[in-house]
């Protein structure tokens, strides 16, 4: 089939082939995006329309339907295939038959093709959630719908890069849109920030990330392109419970900005956001190349990770390990061999190998160690990726952005998916300290408060941060939880329940879970003021729900008693005869039968038929006194009988009342108890993870020691034991006194919420027992 412009037609010596053919055909069509490994008709057509009808051919024609596409099945992958969203505008499978939705399409499976999707240059494990899978088990997983709500409040929809923070006239600001764009994102984020010297080509590996060609400015002249932090938000291609930040930073050293401490403020915010740290440079990592990294020796100066800490050495910044991102150094248009005094190495060995320290003690022999120390001593997860030049076409690297995959040479192609495939498959998320995984949300705030410290002349401080992420977070996880109480209740519950017990069993449960929610969504409650905040919450929340339920229960009590008083009420003259005491007693239980025969009446069964007796005691006794039937001594019993009834009936609602208090106490002793276990819980996770991230720095510490002292630095070796000792000793008394800490927080939590109920609840069992 040819096609001239916005039309197409069809070859007849084809036509002629194909009535030579007499045996019946197995028809393979491929289709798929242009220059994805395949020759395909779309790729010349000048009319979009055109690219729908190939495809719509294609499927008509064929028996075996091949759709090709490069690198991974994802969303972006899937938006590509909207052509096969316009097939029941395209195709009828009757002559009568209206093109329409998908309910007129349903024949269409009679006669449609067998699908087969190839993925090309595919560089993903085929795992999901850890467990291996087949090919065809990775398409249905793609296949899979996604719910509404997950697509609008946890997935990102951004078609192409917006500016983060802004560097405008060297001074830095946070866009708002950005943020907003951020504060959708529910899920956890892997965020990684590439940085390096201008017109080094950063922003071609961020696209390739996001899966495109274009998005984050390349450029192609000596000007630096992108300027501030850009970012992209996509859906992670392999884990659909996170999110992919994509930050783009301006290029170092810029001959154009004034005030070169913004580089410096720049590289800092990407160390601080990222939970993988790309640097990029040009042809091999040497001396000058280190020099050029003279930023990283700055962090001590321009990053803090505790509010009361002075900015000093390396000594001080130990801390910075657990919070600071993998390593990742990319070498651009490297040409040399991967050998080291004859034998090959690996990109990582060659990163190591340079990283290594230089014998002497002058002072340019320690200016030219001290950006290797710091990355070494800031850095524990390291890695190297190298990469050829793209192309040695001048023109073809100009226009980068148009050219195909197959343009460039292969072995570029190759590192390139190497390297995506590294950061899809052990990128980590983005956490801060204890381990607090960092949501885009929270990325949001993070990025606001880092900014607002630079702007304000102070240094940004990981403890200052967090402190107010958490004032943040922790409000929004008790309105969280509040919310997840009422709606579950709401759901949960039929007013009137038929006792306060039901009610409240309903209440124990909805309240654990809340609790639950509360203790997912916050950290570093200090002093457990926003838990308490929330316990409060749901005691007003729960009052309110027993005002319901014996609103509910007093209107359903009065409407059965009026429907079944009614002709009583009507007729009551009726009984103001001889023997109409008797007549009127008998009518009475009657109505006090029915009534007590109507089910889940609730909570106020028993006061509102008591009101109802209360409200007949005149009009019985004027029946009582008006009937002649009766001796004077017959109504003298009967009187006595009627307040003695009216007495223990007074009695039974005391005693109701009394128990549905002992109730309500001993619900809030429940209460306060799952409170306080669930806040153990909580505690003794984040102290085992504090150990962690301690153990972690001391590991780090001794691999850096017994590197200095494989590589002949005897004394930099023993200058490390003093803060090796220093935690080891917090690690020791962490351990040894994590009980008594736990201990002393439950104690004051309990004392604060618990104390006075408790009390209450056992005098009141001392009152209820007078009534035994």
């Amino acid at each position: 089939m040819a096609s001239g412009p916005k039309e197409l037609s069809v070859n007849q010596k084809a036509i002629e082939i194909l009535d030579e053919i007499s045996q019946p055909v197995v028809v393979v069509a491929r289709v798929g995006l242009y220059c994805t490994g395949k020759s395909y008709l779309m790729n010349h057509l000048g009319d979009p329309k055109n690219d729908s009808w190939i495809f719509a051919l294609a499927v008509l024609l064929s028996s075996t339907f091949v759709y090709n596409s490069m690198n991974t099945i994802n969303h972006q992958a899937l938006e590509h295939l909207h052509y096969v969203t316009e097939l029941t505008d395209l195709i009828r499978a009757k002559s009568s038959e209206s093109p329409g939705g998908i309910k007129n399409s349903t024949e269409f499976v009679s006669f449609f093709p067998d699908f087969i999707w190839t993925v090309r240059d595919f560089t993903l494990e085929l795992k999901l959630c850890g467990d291996s899978i087949t090919e065809d088990q990775y398409l249905e997983n793609a296949l899979k719908l996604i719910p509404a709500w997950q697509v609008a409040m946890t997935r990102p929809q951004m078609m192409a890069p917006i500016c983060l923070v802004e560097n405008h006239k060297e001074q830095l600001s946070v866009n708002q849109k950005a943020i907003e764009i951020l504060d959708k994102i529910s899920q956890p984020v892997v965020v990684v920030a590439i940085v390096g010297l201008y017109r080094t080509g950063k922003s071609y590996l961020m696209n390739r990330l996001a899966g495109q060609n274009k998005g984050f400015p390349l450029g192609s002249t000596v000007q630096s392109e992108t300027k501030g932090i850009w970012m992209w938000c996509v859906p992670h291609p392999t884990n659909p419970k996170h999110t992919l930040v994509l930050l783009d930073t301006e290029g170092l050293g810029d001959v154009e900005k004034g005030d070169p401490k913004n580089d410096s403020w720049i590289f800092a915010l990407a160390v601080l956001l990222s939970s993988t740290f790309v640097y990029n440079s040009m042809n091999t990592i040497n001396h000058q190349a280190l020099e050029h990294l003279h930023y990283v020796t700055e962090l001590t100066d321009l990053i803090r990770a505790k509010s009361s800490e002075s900015p000093g050495g390396i000594k001080n910044s130990t801390e910075f390990v657990s919070f600071f991102p993998d390593f990742i150094w990319t070498v651009r248009d490297f040409t040399l061999e991967l050998k080291l005094c004859g034998d090959s190495i690996t990109e990582d060995q060659y990163l190591e190998n340079a990283l290594k320290l230089i014998p002497g003690n002058n002072p340019r022999i320690q200016a030219s160690n001290l950006p290797r120390e710091c990355i070494r001593h800031f850095f524990p997860k390291r890695k190297c990726f190298v990469f050829d030049r793209p192309t040695n076409d001048k023109e073809l690297l100009q226009k980068i952005e148009t050219v195909s995959e197959d343009q460039l040479d292969p072995k570029f192609q190759e590192q390139t998916s190497a390297f995506v495939s590294y950061i899809f498959n052990d990128a980590k998320i983005k956490t801060v300290r204890e381990g607090i995984k960092v949501t885009g949300n929270r990325l949001g705030t993070l990025v606001t408060t880092y900014v607002d410290a630079i702007n304000s002349g102070a240094v940004p401080c990981l403890d200052d941060a967090v402190t107010t992420l958490a004032q943040r977070e922790n409000s929004a996880a008790v309105q969280k939880a509040a919310d997840h109480y009422s709606e579950q209740m709401t759901q949960r519950l039929r007013l009137p329940t038929d006792t306060l017990e039901e009610l409240l069993d309903e209440h124990t449960a909805c309240e654990k879970e809340a609790i639950a929610v509360f203790m997912e969504h916050s950290f570093k409650d200090e002093n457990q003021q926003f838990q308490k905040k929330l316990l409060e919450l749901i005691d007003e929340k729960k009052s309110i729900f027993m005002l319901k339920n014996e609103e509910a229960s007093d209107k359903f009590c009065q409407e059965e008693l009026n429907r079944l008083s009614k002709a009583f009420m009507e007729n009551i003259s009726t009984f103001s005869v001889p023997g109409g005491h008797r007549l009127y007693m008998e009518m009475r239980e009657k109505i006090e039968h029915g009534y007590w025969q109507v089910p889940r009446k609730g909570v106020k069964a028993r006061e509102v038929f008591q009101n109802f007796l209360q409200s007949q005691a005149t009009i019985e006794s004027s029946i009582l006194q008006a009937d002649t039937a009766l001796t004077a001594g017959e109504k003298a019993i009967a009187e006595e009988r009627a307040q003695k009834e009216a007495a223990e009936k007074e009695q039974e609602l005391l005693r109701q009342k009394q128990k549905e208090q002992q109730q309500l106490m001993e619900a809030q002793e429940r209460s306060h108890k799952e409170n306080l276990e669930q806040l153990r819980t909580k505690l003794v996770q984040e102290r085992q993870q504090l150990i962690k991230d301690q153990e972690k720095m001391l590991e780090k510490q001794l691999q850096d020691q017994k590197a200095l002292l494989e590589e002949g630095f005897r004394k930099k070796s023993e200058e490390m034991n003093g803060e090796i000792q220093r935690l080891k000793h917090n690690i020791d008394d962490m351990k040894r006194n994590s009980g008594s800490i736990l201990d002393n927080i439950i104690k004051g939590f309990a004392t604060v919420i618990c104390a006075p109920a408790l009390i209450a609840v056992e005098a009141v069992k001392k009152i209820f027992s007078i009534f035994k």
